[in-house]
């Protein structure tokens, strides 16, 4: 089955960020395009990413759907088409690969973001809600997080600290660096915006404000870091307090406009790092004198300690990505052969039946039960080998002719019409 997985993958190396925030999807706009997918193609085993960084769709299928997925995804959005030209069509084993890149992290912005594995995992999740997800991409999704659990295990990939939320807090401190208790606004406390107040704790910016429309999660998390927080309705004041605005909320409109700038006095320099997708802090701000924006584009990846370790690591990881990927094509192979094994089985098993029944007539309990132990270990035996020499058949890619030969040998497809 692995020949039949594709994926369509839209990236910030192939789009920038207006186009990524134009195709970025929510939960609830996941499974609707699941659902798209699932009602207008012949289609199984999706799994729809979608970051600030990628959409990316995979889908096991014969045939070619990207036309469909695309219109899809355009219904789902409500966008013109045009986007299109973004993604870039991959197949098989090099689908495979990207995708355990993407989990693992090596294809991130930020070189082994732990968060691109929460994301792919909740992504795999929303498959499963809608019924997306079959044997296929199950056994796919539990191959990727062993070699996960082996990367941390194994190698220094997850030493250290460095992430989107990282290199925000990084940035932060680089904009202020001659400021003297620089004053830092954080707006939104999803999984962004956690990240950074953690990373923001034992540094030197430690004024913090925290702002979120949920009053006691902004709370919860302003008294575990150690700093201010508030609600959203003092967004405005807070920013004209701030050195730096880190904003990382979703929604369909910018959050941070000019409008509810118009009135604020910027002295020197005002920075906004956003990090939402889509943006939540409108671009044109920076025609205010001493607005600086910073977005996702603008985050370079700092090369410090922790990410030469990681970029050290990356040998040992292709290594274990390789070994878990043959691993996984013996298994989908096996997969093509699992139909005629389970035949083979029912057949023999009717046979069992059978001879049982004509023996057991006048037996006694004792030897019944005798009867019964012996002709299933022989059930086995005989079993055994057919199904070692069909999967030895599944690796060498020549299971086809075996298949065949067992099917006419046994007569397996009038046995299963019967049935």
């Amino acid at each position: 089955m692995t020949q039949n997985l594709k994926a369509l993958v839209l990236t910030y190396k192939t789009a920038p960020v207006a186009v990524r925030e134009q195709v970025s999807l929510t939960e609830s706009a996941v499974k609707q395009l699941l659902n798209f997918i699932r009602d207008y193609t012949a289609t199984t085993d999706v799994l729809v990413v979608s970051t600030c960084n990628r959409t990316e769709i995979y889908y096991v299928a014969e045939q070619d759907y990207a036309s469909e997925i695309f219109k899809g995804l355009s219904f789902v959005k409500n966008i013109d088409s045009g986007f299109e030209q973004h993604f870039t069509t991959l197949a098989g084993t090099d689908a495979v690969n990207h995708l355990f890149e993407v989990a693992i992290g090596l294809d991130a912005q930020v070189i082994g973001d732990l968060q691109i594995s929460g994301q792919v995992k909740n992504a795999y999740q929303w498959s499963a809600d809608e019924n997306m997800a079959g044997p296929f991409l199950h056994r796919l999704m539990h191959t990727i997080f062993f070699v996960n659990k082996r990367v941390v295990q194994e190698t220094s990939f997850r030493d250290g600290a460095a992430s989107i939320s990282y290199a925000a807090k990084e940035m932060a401190d680089d904009l202020t660096a001659g400021v003297r208790e620089p004053k830092i606004l954080v707006v939104g406390v999803g999984e962004i915006g956690q990240d950074v107040c953690l990373n923001l704790v034992n540094t030197r910016l430690q004024n913090v404000t925290i702002l979120n429309r949920t009053l006691d999660k902004a709370e919860k998390l302003a008294q575990k870091c150690g700093f201010k927080f508030g609600g959203i309705e003092n967004l405005k004041d807070e920013i004209q307090k701030a050195d730096v605005v880190i904003s990382s909320v979703s929604g369909n409109e910018p959050l941070i406009n000019r409008e509810l700038l118009k009135d604020i006095t910027i002295f020197s320099h005002k920075f906004f790092i956003d990090l939402s997708m889509p943006r939540s802090i409108e671009a044109s701000i920076e025609e205010i004198p001493g607005a600086i924006v910073y977005n996702l584009d603008d985050i370079q990846e700092k090369t410090n300690e922790a990410v030469e370790k990681r970029k050290a690591s990356i040998p040992r990881i292709q290594a274990i990505i390789g070994e878990a990927i043959g691993e996984f094509e013996d298994w989908s192979k096996e997969m093509v052969v699992s139909p005629t094994i389970q035949k083979l089985k029912n057949t023999l098993e009717k046979i069992r039946q059978e001879e049982l029944a004509r023996f057991l007539k006048n037996s006694k309990p004792d030897e019944a039960e005798k009867l019964e132990e012996m002709s299933r270990s022989l059930m086995q035996k005989i079993l055994k080998y057919p199904v070692l020499q069909l999967k030895a058949a599944c690796k060498r890619g020549d299971a086809e002719s075996l298949t065949e030969m067992l099917h006419e040998l046994f007569n397996l497809e009038r046995v299963s019409e019967k049935k």
